[in-house]
C-alpha cells in the first residue's frame, strides 16, 4: 500500500515537472516570437530609414565637398546685406536699442577686409552678424552645399523638470538602425565633451538668434543633434563625447556626426514670384522648418510612410478625405501639417486633440482640412497643440482663428519701416497699395513706421466663421514662431480661451518675411538695388512688423511674443510617454470650462418658409439672420427646438445663427437651408 502511494506520488511529480518544462518551453517560444516580431520592425524601419534618408556622408567626406567663394562673390553678398539691414529691416531701430548692436557698421567693416580671411571666417563673420539681429526671420542663408545638408547625431535629447523644478536631459529617441546595450531612450545625460549639459546647452544656445532666452535656448537644445546647415556651419569637431547615467551607472559614448540631405517637405510653400500673393504673405522661422523636417525623416519612419502614401495620392490631384478612405478619421490629408488628431483621454474627460506642426501650407488647402477635422473631433473641449510650429502662411493662422469663436476677427496690423526702397516696394506692387501713401507721408512727417493695416481684407479673414463651439485650450512653447506667434497673439487677444505654455514665452516673431528672390521679383531691372547672389547664397529679411489688437492694441509681436495664461514643465513622463502629464493638464482646465452646444439643420418647406431644427446647451437666445438681415429671435433652454422661419427671399440658402447667453455672444452657425 505504501509502494502503491509512493509510485502514485512519484508519476504525480512527474507529471508537474512535465507541465513547467512545457511551460517554460511555451515561454521560449513566445520570447522568440516577440523577439522576431520586434526584429521585423526594427529591419522595416532601418528599411524605411534609408529610405528617408538617402546617402549618409561623415562630416570630414563632407566637408572635403565644400568649395570657395571668390573675393567679388563675399562682397556681393555683403552689399545685399547692406541693402536688406540698412533699406529695408523693419525692427533694425528696435534690435539696436534692446541688444545694443550695430549691424550695418559690421558689415561695413567686414567689407574693407575680405581678402584678410579665409572661407570659414567669413561665413562666421556673417553668421555672427545676422545672428545678433536676435531675428529668426532675417537670416543670410548658406550657398551650396551647405544650404542643402543637416549634420546630426543618431539620438534626440530632449530636456524636462523634475518636482523641484530642476532641470534635466533625456535620451528621447534614437534614430533606426542604431543600437546599443546601455545608450537607450530614457538615458540621462550628464556631460557633453566633458562640459556639463546645462552649459553645453548654454553655449549652443548663445550662437541661435531667438528673440529672448527661451527662445534662444530651445534652439540650441535643438541643435545639439540636428544642425541644418543652411544658418550655421558644420560643427568644429567630428565626434562628440557624452557622459550619460544607465540604472544608477556612470557611462561614456562617443558619437559621430554625418550628414544627409533632407527631401522638403510636399506641403510647404517656397517664395514663389511678384504674382504669388501666398508668397508675400509668410512669416516663418525657416531653421526650425529644417529642423523639423529633419527630425523627422532620421527619427520618424511611420510618420514619413504615411506621408509618402499621402503625397502618392496627391500625384492624380489633390488629396480628398474620401481618397484616404477607412484612414480619413486618423490621418490627415495635409499629413506634414496636421500629424496627430483624434480624443484623447485624461483623468478628466475624453476631450479632442490636434497636433499642429507648421502653418506652412496654403489657406485653400489648409482651412478645409481643419474643418474637416474640427468635425471629426469630440465637441465637450479642444486641445490645439502648436509647440514647435515655426509659423508659414500668416492668411491660413489669422483665419483659422473664426473657425474657434463667434467673435469678429481683428487681424493683426502690418507696418513697413518708412526708408525711399519701402516707399519704391509699395509703389511696385498693387497688393501694397494701403501702405503707399501712408509711407509717402511718413517720409516727410519723420515717423519711423507706417501705418499698420490687415495682411488682407477682414471680410476674407472672417468669411466662414465659428465651426467649434466647445472650449479650446492651446498649448505652446518657446519654438512657436512668426505665424504661430500671431495666431496665438489673436487667439489671447480675441479670449478664444487659456494658453497652456510648456514654456515662459513663445518666440516672439512678429513679423511678414520676404526672401531675396521674392524682393528681385518686385524690384526688377537694372536699376533695381537687389542683385542676384552667387553660389546659392541666400537671405530672407523681416519687412513688415506686426502689431497686436484688443487689449493689447499696438503692442509688438517681436521680442515680446505671447505669455501663456497657465505653465506647465514637460515631465519625464511627458517626453517618454506621449505627454502624458501635459495633455492631462489640458484637461483639467477644459473640465472646468463651460460647455455650450449650438447644432442646427434647417428644411425648406416652402419657397420663402424653412423649419429651423435646433439642438442647444447653455444658452438663453438664438438670433436668425439671413443675407445680413434679422429675421428671428428664439429664446431657448437645454434641449430641442424647432421653429418656422420666415425667408426675405426664395433664393435665400443660408442661415446665419447666433447663440447667446444673456447678452453676450456665446456661439454661432451657417448653416445650408436644405431642400
Amino acid at each position: 500500500m505504501a509502494r502503491a502511494t509512493k509510485t502514485k506520488t512519484t508519476a504525480g511529480k512527474t507529471t508537474a515537472a512535465q507541465r513547467r518544462k512545457q511551460r517554460a518551453r511555451a515561454k521560449r517560444i513566445e520570447a522568440q516570437a516577440i523577439e522576431a516580431v520586434r526584429e521585423q520592425k526594427q529591419a522595416a524601419d532601418e528599411a524605411i530609414a534609408a529610405t528617408n534618408i538617402g546617402a549618409v556622408q561623415s562630416l570630414p567626406d563632407f566637408l572635403a565637398t565644400t568649395g570657395a567663394l571668390s573675393t567679388a562673390d563675399r562682397e556681393r553678398i555683403v552689399v545685399q546685406a547692406l541693402v536688406l539691414i540698412d533699406d529695408l529691416f523693419v525692427h533694425l531701430p528696435l534690435k539696436e536699442a534692446m541688444h545694443a548692436i550695430d549691424p550695418v557698421q559690421r558689415l561695413r567693416l567686414l567689407r574693407s577686409r575680405l581678402a584678410d580671411l579665409d572661407e570659414r571666417q567669413f561665413h562666421n563673420e556673417m553668421i555672427d552678424i545676422f545672428v545678433h539681429l536676435r531675428d529668426l526671420h532675417t537670416n543670410y542663408i548658406l550657398p551650396a552645399p551647405y544650404s542643402q545638408h543637416t549634420a546630426f547625431l543618431p539620438f534626440l535629447l530632449e530636456e524636462y523638470y523634475d518636482a523641484d523644478e530642476t532641470r534635466h536631459y533625456l535620451v528621447s529617441r534614437l534614430i533606426a538602425g542604431f543600437s546599443h546595450p546601455t545608450f537607450v531612450p530614457g538615458v540621462e545625460v550628464t556631460h557633453w565633451n566633458g562640459i556639463p549639459i546645462d552649459r553645453a546647452v548654454e553655449i549652443n544656445a548663445d550662437r541661435e538668434a531667438g528673440s529672448n532666452e527661451p527662445a534662444r535656448h530651445v534652439r540650441g537644445l535643438d541643435r545639439m543633434t540636428v544642425r541644418p546647415m543652411m544658418m550655421s556651419l558644420p560643427p568644429d569637431e567630428e565626434w562628440v563625447v557624452i557622459n550619460y547615467v544607465d540604472d544608477d551607472e556612470e557611462r561614456e559614448i562617443r558619437l559621430h556626426w554625418n550628414v544627409f540631405a533632407p527631401d522638403p517637405s510636399p506641403s510647404g510653400v517656397t517664395s514663389g514670384g511678384a504674382d504669388d500673393l501666398t508668397a508675400m504673405a509668410v512669416g516663418v522661422d525657416l531653421l526650425t522648418e529644417a529642423t523639423n523636417r529633419a527630425r523627422k525623416i532620421l527619427f520618424a519612419p511611420e510618420a514619413m510612410e504615411r506621408e509618402r502614401r499621402v503625397e502618392s495620392m496627391a500625384k492624380r490631384g489633390a488629396v480628398t478625405a474620401d481618397d484616404l478612405g477607412a484612414d480619413a478619421a486618423s490621418t490627415s490629408t495635409l499629413p506634414d501639417v496636421f500629424t496627430a488628431f483624434g480624443t484623447v483621454g485624461t483623468a478628466h474627460g475624453d476631450f479632442g486633440y490636434v497636433r499642429i506642426r507648421t502653418f506652412n501650407s496654403p489657406p485653400d488647402l489648409f482651412i478645409p482640412e481643419f474643418v474637416r477635422i474640427l468635425g471629426l473631433l469630440p465637441q465637450n473641449g479642444l486641445i490645439i497643440d502648436v509647440r514647435g510650429n515655426g509659423g508659414g502662411i500668416i492668411l491660413s493662422g489669422e483665419r483659422m482663428l473664426q473657425l474657434l469663436t463667434p467673435q469678429w476677427i481683428e487681424a493683426e496690423r502690418l507696418h513697413f519701416i518708412n526708408t525711399p526702397l519701402t516707399e519704391r516696394v509699395t509703389e511696385a506692387h498693387f497688393s501694397l497699395e494701403p501702405w503707399r501713401q501712408s509711407i509717402e507721408q511718413s517720409l516727410k512727417t519723420g515717423a519711423v513706421y507706417s501705418r499698420g493695416f490687415p495682411i488682407e481684407p477682414e471680410e476674407e479673414t472672417n468669411a466662414l466663421g465659428q465651426h467649434y463651439v466647445g472650449p479650446v485650450v492651446l498649448i505652446t512653447d518657446a519654438r512657436c514662431y512668426s505665424t504661430t506667434d500671431i495666431f496665438a497673439a489673436g487667439f489671447q487677444d480675441h479670449e478664444i480661451g487659456p494658453i497652456l505654455g510648456v514654456d515662459g514665452n513663445t518666440g516672439a516673431g512678429g513679423a511678414n518675411v520676404w526672401g531675396h528672390d521674392l524682393l528681385q521679383a518686385v524690384l526688377p531691372g537694372r536699376t533695381s538695388p537687389i542683385k542676384p547672389l552667387p553660389n546659392g547664397a541666400d537671405m530672407r529679411v523681416a519687412i513688415r512688423r506686426t502689431t497686436r489688437v484688443g487689449p493689447r492694441a499696438g503692442q509688438p509681436v517681436e521680442d515680446l511674443g505671447v505669455v501663456p495664461d497657465e505653465l506647465h514643465r514637460l515631465t519625464r513622463d511627458d517626453l517618454l510617454n506621449g505627454n502624458v502629464d501635459l495633455i492631462d493638464r489640458a484637461g483639467e482646465i477644459l473640465s472646468n470650462a463651460l460647455v455650450r452646444r449650438l447644432d442646427a439643420q434647417a428644411q425648406r418647406t416652402a419657397p420663402d418658409t424653412a423649419s429651423l431644427s435646433l439642438t442647444t446647451e447653455n444658452l438663453t437666445r438664438i438670433d436668425v439672420y439671413a443675407d445680413g438681415r434679422p429675421l428671428l429671435a428664439v429664446d431657448v433652454s437645454d434641449g430641442s427646438t424647432t421653429v418656422d422661419v420666415l425667408l426675405a427671399s426664395p433664393a435665400t440658402d443660408t442661415l446665419d445663427l447666433q447663440g447667446l447667453d444673456g447678452d453676450d455672444l456665446v456661439a454661432a452657425r451657417s448653416i445650408p437651408i436644405v431642400g
